[in-house]
C-alpha cells in the first residue's frame, strides 16, 4: 500500500483552450499557492481518451485533501454548473505528477525569447533566448497569453528603446524579469506578495544564471522602501488582475520618468478601456495593443516632463 505521505490529490477538469487557459489564471488568484498548484495541458484525448482532440485539460494538484465540495462550488463560480459537474478527483503518488506536469509543458516562443523546461535544454536555437522555468504551474511558465504578451513586447521595446532597470510586480514565477536580465542589457526588479511565488522566482533567476543582474522581493505593491530605492525605471511590467493594475496606477506614476513604458497584463480585452482610464490621468498614453488569445496586453509610454510626486 502507499504511504499517504507520498500520495497527493488532483482535481481535474477537461474542457476547451479558452477556458482552460483563463481558469489557470484565475484558480492561481483564488487558491493558496503554498497549498494547491494549478497547470494545464493541451490536446488531453492524447493521454487519457477523453473530450476532443485538441481539448485541455485543468488540473489542480493539492498538499492536502482538499474540500471536494469548496473546491467543485470554486470551480462552479468561475467557470459555471456544468464545469462543476465535470470535475473529477483522484489520488496520485507526488513524484508522477511532477513530472508530468513539467514534461507536458512544450517550449512557448515569444520573439526571441523561448521558455523551456529542463528536458528541452541544450536544445535551444542560436538565435534564441532561451529561459528555463521548472514551476508546475503553467500561468507562470510562458504558456499563458498574458505572460506571452509581455513578452512580445519585451522583445520589440528592446529593439526600438534604451533600457536599463525593469521592474516587474507581481512576478510570479519571475519569468518576465528573467527575460530583461537574461538580455544582458537590463537590470530587474520584481516584487510578488506569496513567499512562495519569491522562493520560485529566485531559484528561477539562480537557474538561469541571472540571479546577480536581479532582485527578486516580497512586497505588497510599490510601497517597499526597497523598490522605491531602485526607481525610477524605464520599463514597468504589471501582469496581475484588473482591479490591483488600477489601483497601482499612481505608484507606478511615481517610479516613472520621461520616456518609462509600461506593459500591462492579465487583462480581457473588454477590460483594457478601464485599465487606460485608471492610467491616463496620471500622464500614461497607450502605444500599442497587443491581442492574444483572447486577452490583451497594453504597452504605454509616459511623456511627462518631470517624475516629481502627485498629489
Amino acid at each position: 500500500m502507499m504511504d499517504p505521505s507520498d500520495q497527493t490529490t488532483v482535481a481535474r477538469l477537461v474542457t476547451d483552450a479558452a477556458t482552460a487557459q483563463w481558469l489557470v489564471d484565475a484558480l492561481a488568484e483564488a487558491l493558496d499557492a503554498g497549498a494547491a498548484t494549478v497547470a494545464a495541458h493541451g490536446s488531453a484525448a492524447n493521454s487519457d481518451g477523453t473530450g476532443e482532440r485538441g481539448s485541455w485539460a485543468v488540473e489542480i494538484f493539492f498538499t492536502h485533501a482538499p474540500d471536494e465540495e469548496a473546491v467543485r462550488a470554486l470551480i462552479g463560480r468561475l467557470a459555471g454548473e456544468q464545469a462543476r459537474a465535470r470535475i473529477a478527483f483522484a489520488t496520485v503518488a507526488r513524484a508522477d505528477w511532477v513530472a508530468a506536469s513539467l514534461e507536458g509543458l512544450a517550449p512557448v516562443e515569444a520573439g526571441r525569447f523561448l521558455i523551456h523546461g529542463s528536458h528541452h535544454r541544450g536544445r535551444i536555437p542560436p538565435n534564441r533566448i532561451g529561459i528555463e522555468i521548472e514551476a508546475a504551474l503553467a500561468f507562470g511558465t510562458g504558456h499563458h497569453g498574458t505572460t506571452r504578451g509581455c513578452l512580445l513586447a519585451l522583445d520589440r521595446l528592446l529593439k526600438a528603446r534604451r533600457i536599463r532597470r525593469v521592474l516587474d510586480v507581481g512576478t510570479g514565477t519571475g519569468v518576465l524579469a528573467i527575460a530583461a536580465a537574461r538580455t544582458r542589457r537590463c537590470r530587474a526588479v520584481a516584487s510578488d506578495i506569496d513567499p512562495v511565488s519569491v522562493r520560485v522566482a529566485q531559484d528561477n533567476a539562480r537557474l538561469n544564471h541571472v540571479a546577480m543582474h536581479t532582485a527578486i522581493i516580497r512586497a505588497d505593491g510599490l510601497g517597499d522602501h526597497r523598490l522605491r530605492a531602485r526607481a525610477p525605471f524605464d520599463l514597468v511590467f504589471a501582469n496581475i488582475m484588473l482591479g490591483e493594475l488600477k489601483r497601482l496606477a499612481r505608484s507606478i506614476r511615481i517610479c516613472a520618468q520621461p520616456g518609462t513604458c509600461v506593459v500591462l497584463s492579465g487583462l480581457l480585452p473588454s477590460q483594457a478601456s478601464a485599465a487606460l482610464a485608471a492610467y491616463r490621468p496620471h500622464g500614461f498614453v497607450l502605444e500599442r495593443c497587443i491581442p492574444l488569445d483572447g486577452w490583451a496586453t497594453l504597452v504605454l509610454n509616459f511623456p511627462g516632463p518631470s517624475n516629481r510626486r502627485i498629489g
